[in-house]
């Protein structure tokens, strides 16, 4: 059946325009006010989820057309939004901007249509007046079938700067001026190579001071009742028929002969996760236990598998090289083939060694022979589809699964006796989010040759990927680490 949705979409007119920091802001003011808030990002991000589990309680699921597919971003979407008041879905890089110039797969604007719901416009209107309504006049005739309602402007300057902004949108726009932040310095974001900083580095000095600025500014300058106008105007609804309720995603118990106990490693080192990824693993019968590659000096104990996320393992790699007795567990585990799965920051940790940026090499794991070396420019960007090769552990030969690559370091191509069980299609591989994928003639033979690295059962790859857009990798890690 559908059901009403109170829910809206932030958007921008491209990156770094004070999306996260509006959301985070409205979801904040909402929370205040005593609504149970849903957090949702757009596109493949694990930084922005993170502030958004902070702010709401709650955990804040990706949507993203090109991964996980329409009925796929439905489900999820219905699924968490079983027991929310209100859902607010923060965009990716530019209201428009998805798998390429033509397409829309994996943009805002088509989870927008796909959904049914009202976009907000984030302008950055640090440097312009009556321009503005140029701008939103041209991201309203774009595309018709997305609902922009709504326009706020960041970086406002002065009222009288405001108010020259407002006229323009309003003179020549159907989307109503909601209101606007001010520039201030003391709520923005800090960042870092890969995106923001992660929440576990900024808590202490975050959580008491900028989210609750962030709610106060949102109250004071934003029409916070016209936002829920506009959500309450017209029937927002999405199909729950094929969603699950999330009591269901847990099909097991720890006394459940069907349990087997999945080892996560979750810090400051290893903290990018689709949540949507660990909700499968429990759906197939995974107890999730979390430890710290950083702090802890064993592995939690009747473990059955090992998943290593990405991160940021070259911020740490002198704790992480130091945490010996870890390492010679892990190393050890793997050698008697307990099934372990690991991408970018846990390919890195998985091999011999890891350089930094002086060119320091910390030992890792050894468990691979390569060395992963940092650069100061990004190497890889774009969506994957992969292709399961003979061998592949987790998935039969033939069959495919979605993801995506971004990364600052590189590998050394590890010798042929290392098996390689990802495969590429050619026009998968010069695309995504925006621009050339590679950056490196290396990385793209790479990938002709083969990626997903395999010994034993230790599979380890540069590619993150969504298991909703094959949900038979989930089940067969599981399956794997059951009959361990």
């Amino acid at each position: 059946m559908a059901i009403p949705s109170k829910s809206f979409i932030i958007a921008g007119t491209h990156s770094s325009v004070g999306k996260t920091t509006i959301a985070l802001g409205l979801m904040a003011a909402l929370r205040k006010r005593d609504f149970t808030v849903q957090p949702f990002k757009a596109g493949p991000d694990y930084i922005d989820p993170s502030f958004h589990r902070m702010v709401c309680n709650r955990p804040s699921y990706n949507l993203d057309t090109w991964m996980m597919g329409v009925d796929g971003v439905k489900r999820t979407f219905a699924k968490a939004m079983h027991d929310a008041d209100v859902g607010i879905i923060e965009g990716v890089m530019g209201l428009f901007d998805g798998k390429d110039g033509r397409d829309e797969e994996g943009s805002t604007a088509h989870i927008a249509k796909v959904l049914n719901l009202p976009v907000i416009l984030i302008v950055d209107a640090g440097a312009m007046s009556r321009s503005a309504g140029a701008l939103v006049y041209g991201y309203e005739k774009f595309d018709p079938k997305v609902k922009l309602k709504g326009v706020i402007f960041n970086r406002v300057g002065s009222d009288r700067h405001f108010y020259m902004l407002k006229q323009a949108v309003e003179d020549r726009c159907n989307a109503k001026v909601l209101g606007y932040i001010p520039r201030d310095e003391e709520i923005s974001l800090p960042e870092r190579h890969l995106g923001l900083v992660m929440l576990q580095d900024t808590r202490c000095k975050m959580q008491d001071t900028r989210f609750k600025k962030l709610g106060e500014l949102i109250e004071r300058f934003v029409d916070v009742d016209g936002i829920l106008k506009i959500v309450d105007s017209g029937q927002w609804s999405v199909v729950r028929k094929t969603a699950q309720n999330p009591k269901s995603l847990t099909l097991a118990t720890h006394h459940s002969p069907l349990v087997t106990r999945i080892a996560i490693a979750y810090d400051n080192a290893f903290c990018f996760y689709y949540q949507e990824n660990l909700d499968m693993l429990k759906k197939f019968g995974a107890e999730i236990v979390f430890f710290s590659p950083l702090k802890d000096k064993r592995l939690p104990d009747d473990i059955n598998g090992i998943y290593f996320g990405g991160g940021y393992p070259e911020l740490y790699a002198k704790r992480l090289s130091a945490n010996k007795s870890l390492k010679m567990q892990i190393k050890d585990l793997a050698e008697r083939n307990i099934p372990i799965y690991a991408e970018c920051g846990g390919l890195m940790y998985l091999g011999r060694g890891l350089k930094d940026l002086k060119g320091k090499e910390y030992d890792m794991t050894g468990l691979f022979p390569y060395v992963s070396k940092m650069f100061e420019k990004r190497m890889v960007l774009g969506y994957r589809e992969v292709i399961a090769a003979d061998g592949c552990p987790f998935l039969s030969k033939g069959e495919k699964i979605r993801g995506h690559e971004f990364h600052y370091s590189n590998i050394d191509e590890p010798p042929h006796r290392i098996k390689r069980v990802y495969q590429l299609a050619p026009d998968r591989i010069i695309q995504g989010l925006g621009e050339d994928s590679f950056r490196n003639k290396p990385a793209l033979e790479c990938f002709y040759r083969g990626e997903g690295y395999l010994y034993k059962n230790t599979l380890v790859s540069y590619i993150h990927l969504h298991f909703v857009s094959n949900p038979g990798f989930a089940e067969g890690f599981v399956e794997k680490c059951r009959g361990y």
